[in-house]
Order: structure tokens, then C-alpha cells, then sequence
């Protein structure tokens, strides 16, 4: 039995176990197994790599998508560029770090565009942001982050006033804020400024209409979730797996 897994901190609720067994049923894949590596430190998985001989591919979500470069061998170039890896290919001569995450977002983000959405706001500053950031890079969309901890050039959520939220009208929220089960949270923003003119798209997928989403659907916004984003990257990771 062929094995991929999903290396995480408390992924339970995790959209990839339940994606792939499902295709694996679906695409009548008999001989696939799709597994949590579920830890609390990334030093536990050289020991389930160790123990799984049969692993072929792995997928990284919260909180490793950084971390973990340094567990590889070789990491891809656009991974390397976004400084993030979210699919992992176990080869004969190591681990070799992709992103698909960008390619899902890119992808699921460019049927929504309008011609006025030339200034983006990224929420949040993981590694999921990197991805979004090197997408709109790629699509020539300017972005500013949103953080509590701002860096340079980078903005606070205190410091959104009207005049910034009318000069950006895409805003990404990359933060957990919201997920379930904590589906009141949303991250700090003034909701008030948005317009129909404003695009929101959530990289969370549970619960499918955010906090973050309703009260921009309120405003007239135009919304999008997580859902198509994590199918894309889903399966160009099975690409990436079963390529020669």
C-alpha cells in the first residue's frame, strides 16, 4: 500500500485525509492510503518517516509550512521564491519541497478579478500568506500586509482607515480566524468601508461563509472561500506525487 500523509498540529478536522480517500474511492485507487501525521513538534517526524517505508507524498498545513525547509533535501524554485512548502515528494535520494498553494489560489482567485482590483490587503503574515503574496506578484496585483505585529511597510489592523480600505479593493484573510469550531472570530477590519466594488476572498474553508465573508457580503462585496484553492493544490500535489 502506497502512503501520503498530512504533517500538522492538530489537524483533525484536516480537508486533505478526507479530499483523497474520497478520490482514492471515487478513481477506484486501491492500492493508496491517505494518512494524518498529527504533531506537536516537528523533530517527532523523522521517526514516522522512519516508520512509514511505503510514504510517497506528504502534504504540510499549519504551523510548518516554513519549518520544515529545513528537514529537506532539495526544495523546488517558486517554493524557495514564496519561502514556504506545502507538498512534499519522498524520493530515493531525499524530500523535495513544492508549493501548491499559490498555484490553487492563483487559479481559483483569477475568474473573480475585475479591472479595478489592482490593490490587494493580505491578512496575516504565515506562511499561507507567502503563497498568496507570490500569486498576486505573479498576477501584477500591489499588496500590503495586515498584521498585529507589523514589519516594514506592512500595516496594522488599527491603522485600516476608510481612505486605505477604498484604495484596495481585494482583501485576503490568510489568518485561522474564523475557523471552525471558532466561527464568530474574524479578523479586525473596519467592515463598515467595504463596497460592492470590494472582492474578499478567505482561505478558510470551514465553516464555508466566515464571519469575515458574512459581513462583507453584508456590505455588498463580492466573497470566495477556501474550497476551490485547497482542490486545486490538492491535485497538483498528486501531479507533483506521481510524476516520473
Amino acid at each position: 500500500m502506497t502512503i501520503f500523509a498530512l504533517v500538522g498540529r492538530n489537524i483533525g478536522y484536516s480537508f486533505s485525509r478526507k479530499y483523497f480517500t474520497e478520490k482514492f474511492k471515487r478513481e477506484g485507487i486501491n492500492d493508496c492510503e491517505y494518512i494524518n501525521f498529527d504533531i506537536q513538534n516537528l523533530n517527532e517526524l523523522p521517526a514516522l518517516l522512519k516508520n512509514t517505508p511505503n510514504l510517497r507524498g506528504m502534504n504540510v498545513t499549519i504551523p510548518y509550512k516554513r519549518e520544515i525547509m529545513k528537514l529537506l533535501t532539495t526544495v523546488d524554485a517558486t517554493a524557495q521564491a514564496i519561502g514556504a512548502v506545502n507538498t512534499i515528494k519522498v524520493t530515493p535520494d531525499g524530500l523535495v519541497g513544492y508549493n501548491t498553494d499559490y498555484y490553487g489560489f492563483s487559479k481559483s482567485l483569477s475568474p473573480l478579478l475585475q479591472p479595478h482590483h489592482t490593490h490587494a490587503l493580505i491578512l496575516g503574515t504565515g506562511g499561507a500568506s507567502s503563497a498568496v503574496a507570490y500569486a498576486l506578484k505573479q498576477l501584477n496585483i500591489d499588496y500590503r500586509f495586515v498584521s498585529r505585529t507589523p514589519q516594514m511597510n506592512q500595516f496594522t489592523y488599527a491603522e485600516l482607515t476608510k481612505e486605505i480600505i477604498e484604495n484596495y479593493h481585494l482583501i485576503i484573510n490568510s489568518t485561522p480566524l474564523g475557523t471552525f469550531p471558532n466561527i464568530n472570530d474574524c479578523p479586525p477590519i473596519p467592515y463598515e468601508y467595504l463596497t460592492p466594488e470590494h472582492l474578499l476572498y478567505d482561505l478558510i474553508y470551514n465553516p464555508s461563509q466566515t464571519t469575515f465573508l458574512h459581513r462583507g457580503e453584508k456590505q455588498g462585496a463580492t466573497t470566495c472561500n477556501g474550497q476551490l484553492m485547497l482542490e486545486l493544490q490538492a491535485e497538483k500535489a498528486w501531479e507533483i506525487w506521481n510524476k516520473e
